[in-house]
């Protein structure tokens, strides 16, 4: 038998889009990554509702998600200094110190951060 279902998984992409970006305004961020995770299924080409699941993940404590998914966002699009920010964020707070390096200083270079 299905899972039963909430009144935020109904509606249109728009209307979920916008009730997920409501839900992380409020820091309920494991249900508005329940939401993101049906959007960017959907919608694997578009970036923004990626990076807020991924974001989602990271703020629930779900790291090992937000990795995968900030993993998925730089294969496809390798030049999004934010997702190497986050990634190396989210490897940082997983105690992979030495992991995240490289991430953190592609996200200053991409940012025009250079050591002096």
């Amino acid at each position: 038998m299905d899972a039963p279902t909430t009144y935020f998984e109904h509606g249109t992409a728009a209307e979920r889009w916008e009730r997920a970006q409501l839900f992380f305004d409020a820091k309920e961020y494991a249900t508005a990554a329940r939401i993101l995770d049906a959007l960017a299924s959907e919608a694997p080409e578009q970036l923004a509702p990626r990076l807020l699941l991924a974001r989602s993940y990271y703020h629930s404590a779900q790291l090992s998600r937000a990795e995968r998914e900030l993993r998925a966002i730089l294969e496809r699009w390798p030049v999004e200094d934010y997702a190497q920010l986050m990634l190396g964020r989210t490897l940082e707070r997983s105690g992979r110190a030495a992991e995240a390096r490289p991430y953190l200083r592609m996200a200053a270079a991409m940012a025009g951060e250079f050591p002096e």
